[in-house]
């Protein structure tokens, strides 16, 4: 019905599609804990420990069938450059439509493995703040096993991870744009300057757009990259400050705690999110290209062709992006536990 339904229908699909892998997620770390708890294992001083090996456990199982997910993970590539190929090498199009259907299966098996990195990252994540709070314990002696959201800086350090995650998100997506934009201004000059490329009589600097996209990607990728390494560590250390002024030396360690329950539960949200969305919009546009509601060039193409575009840099580089951003997180947090919580002065 247009472009601008198309867009509301994949937003739409893409938020509804966190509700049952978040469902799994849940039932997986919850399963494994209890799991672990019955089997009475415990540590030195006789607290329970099952539930925590358990669910490492667990995670080692999902890290278990990495030869199976990368093999997905590599097929949806593969069947996207062969179309690419056939379409450039003039090939008959009824090879096209086969290169067309093995691509719609491709994003299937290449959206199913970054669901798999979404859920691996959340048990790890889930062991890596139970890390966290175990050094700090162990760091400064003080108890430190629970975090009360109802005080403010705490509240306020959770509402920072949250945003972290969309900012990063909205850089991530952007340097694709910026990207794009440079690619499109050589493309223009190289059909102005060799206008024997739209007759080929001349053939196009292909290495000239390669150079771009490389150069612009590792460029555009500055500030996200800088926003994850820097966020909690910032956060940390100013509410460290403001609790050495208010007598409260941990609250430096508790805000960034909220920070990492907060950062995770929205970056499960967000990848999936765009994963799913970005992969529904792209296989949207496979299943008009074969005939479906005009075919090619229809109206429903158009609009098919506008949500693919909106989905590529969701699926492909905000998606996958994210989930990495959240262990990124609990690593520098758990690495940096002296500087959060000033480790020799508490001992003092």
């Amino acid at each position: 019905m247009g472009h601008a339904t198309n867009i509301i229908t994949g937003l739409s699909v893409g938020l509804e599609s966190t509700g049952l892998p978040v469902i799994v997620i849940s039932i997986a770390i919850i399963s494994a804990y209890y799991l672990g708890e019955s089997s009475g294992l415990t540590d030195t001083t006789g607290k329970l420990i099952g539930g925590l090996y358990a669910t490492a456990i667990a995670t080692m199982g999902m890290f278990a069938s990495g030869v199976y997910v990368l093999s997905m993970s590599g097929f949806g590539p593969i069947a996207d450059n062969a179309g690419g190929i056939v379409e450039m090498s003039g090939q008959d199009e009824s090879v096209r439509d086969i290169t067309d259907k093995l691509d719609a299966v491709g994003n299937v098996t290449k959206a199913n493995t970054k669901g798999y990195s979404v859920g691996s990252a959340s048990l790890a994540c889930f062991l890596l703040f139970s890390a966290y709070l175990d050094e700090v314990q162990m760091m400064t002696g003080e108890k430190f096993e629970t975090i009360d959201i109802a005080v403010p800086e705490i509240f306020v350090g959770g509402l920072l991870g949250s945003m972290t995650v969309f900012v990063f998100s909205a850089w991530s997506i952007r340097a694709v744009g910026n990207a794009a934009e440079d690619v499109i201004k050589e493309v223009r000059r190289q059909f102005k300057e060799h206008p024997g490329i739209l007759t080929y009589e001349e053939k196009p600097d292909y290495k000239k757009c390669v150079s771009i996209v490389n150069e612009a990607g590792l460029r555009e990728m500055v500030k996200p990259g800088l926003l994850a390494v820097f966020a909690p560590i910032m956060v940390g250390i100013i509410f460290r400050i403001i609790g050495a002024y208010r007598g409260r030396p941990l609250l430096g360690a508790e805000v960034l705690a909220s920070f990492l329950m907060f950062g995770t539960s929205t970056g499960i949200l967000m990848a999936l999110f765009f994963n799913n969305g970005g992969g529904a919009w792209d296989n949207a546009k496979k299943y008009i290209e074969t005939g479906k509601y005009g075919g090619k060039g229809s109206e429903a193409h158009k609009a098919s062709v506008t949500g693919d575009t909106v989905g590529d840099p969701f699926k492909d580089t905000a998606g996958p992006s994210i989930h990495i951003l959240m262990k990124l997180f609990s690593t520098i947090t758990l690495v940096l536990v002296p500087v959060f919580t000033g480790v020799n002065n508490i001992k003092k």
